[in-house]
């Protein structure tokens, strides 16, 4: 009796410890532990199935999969760090400049829960690893894939298809599965956050398709056109970023819904509309990320680099958060007067400028 009311007693205990447990797991942002294979020791090759378990940074699905297609892996380690170098150069003149990915997997609140900027590194992460796939097909450097075929649209009387097209189809196929296995699992977060990335994964990869465009080659007599070959191309990484960008500001905030027999993610303010397909998605509101705290993922903008004369996000005063800057100049030196020499080299001189630099309090 006396052992059953001590259990009794610690109960409240131990569930604490079970949802602290549990919180804990809702934090790990599993979908893009695989952002970690750009810095963890990665081996050169991918030629034996044990190196997929060389790095927690793959699920167990992902695992799965790198053991039946070792020759993307190259792939998926290029497309880690094209992401980790696009989401900080597209959010360098911002608040939330997009440092923590460096931590790769080992996620701070502001990646690790359902924000808008968990939301961004989603959708980036899918759209680059499929855009990596897709041009690794059209170089040869994937043995089970090879350029895209001739696309299903008539050619004129001006053009005819051919070249080495991105294989886009071979790129979304493979890339959906890598990025959505993990998500596909209950073990990954409660249902309303894999919905949440998962959709927001399908939103990076349309931006992908978005960016398929139709390049040409010229060939003829003496640099006449009188024949001209097309393929379909994608725009670079950086073109991709950019307009995740702009659906990353306009982002809607949404909450879970049952329709029907459904779950569902339905805008918060006006849950009358469903979501559309082309828009970010978040569920936690983020912090300003003027201050730091740990708490919240914000690393804060003292000793960040703002813009006196500009009003933008860049500008000191939205980047300094109110609390002022300090000026400073200092002298830099780069090559200046620069002259081809016939044949063949380049000479150049070296100036001096003194440059004023702003830095947040």
């Amino acid at each position: 009796m006396r052992a059953s009311a001590d259990l009794w007693l610690q109960r409240p205990l131990l569930l604490q410890q079970l949802l602290l447990q549990l919180l804990l797991q809702l934090q790990r942002g599993e979908g893009i532990y695989w952002l970690g294979l750009a810095s963890r020791g990665v081996p050169a090759s991918w030629n034996h199935t044990q190196h997929c378990k060389l790095l927690h940074a793959l699920a167990p699905d992902q695992q799965q999969l790198c053991r039946r297609n070792l020759e993307l892996m190259g792939s998926v380690v290029q497309a880690a760090e094209l992401t980790k170098t696009a989401c900080q150069s597209s959010f360098k003149d911002m608040r939330w400049n997009c440092s923590s990915i460096q931590s790769a997997p080992n996620f701070s609140p502001d990646l690790a829960k359902g924000t808008r900027e968990s939301a961004f590194v989603f959708s980036l992460s899918a759209a680059v690893l499929s855009h990596s796939i897709a041009r690794s097909c059209a170089s040869g450097s994937l043995p089970g894939c090879s350029c895209a075929p001739a696309p299903a649209e008539q050619a004129s009387a001006d053009f005819r298809w051919g070249g080495c097209g991105d294989n886009i189809r071979y790129g979304l196929q493979m890339g959906s599965a890598f990025s959505d296995a993990p998500l596909n699992s209950r073990r990954s977060g409660p249902p309303a956050v894999r919905l949440m990335h998962l959709h927001n994964n399908a939103v990076g990869r349309q931006a992908v398709l978005d960016a398929l465009e139709t390049r040409c080659k010229c060939h003829g007599v003496s640099g006449s056109c009188s024949v001209k070959t097309c393929w379909k191309s994608l725009l670079d990484v950086g073109h991709i970023s950019a307009q995740l960008k702009t659906r990353y500001l306009s982002a809607t905030k949404v909450v879970p819904r049952q329709m029907g027999s459904r779950r569902q993610l339905v805008p918060r303010e006006m849950d009358v509309r469903p979501v559309l397909e082309n828009e970010l998605v978040y569920l936690l509101s983020s912090p300003d990320y003027c201050s730091h705290n740990a708490k919240h993922g914000s690393y804060g903008t003292t000793d960040r680099q703002c813009n006196k004369t500009t009003s933008g996000s860049d500008s000191c005063g939205l980047m300094c958060c109110g609390r002022g800057y300090n000026t400073y100049t200092e002298q830099v030196e780069e090559r200046c007067n620069c002259r081809y020499h016939w044949c063949c080299y380049v000479t150049c001189k070296k100036c001096q400028y003194t440059v004023e630099r702003h830095i947040c309090k």
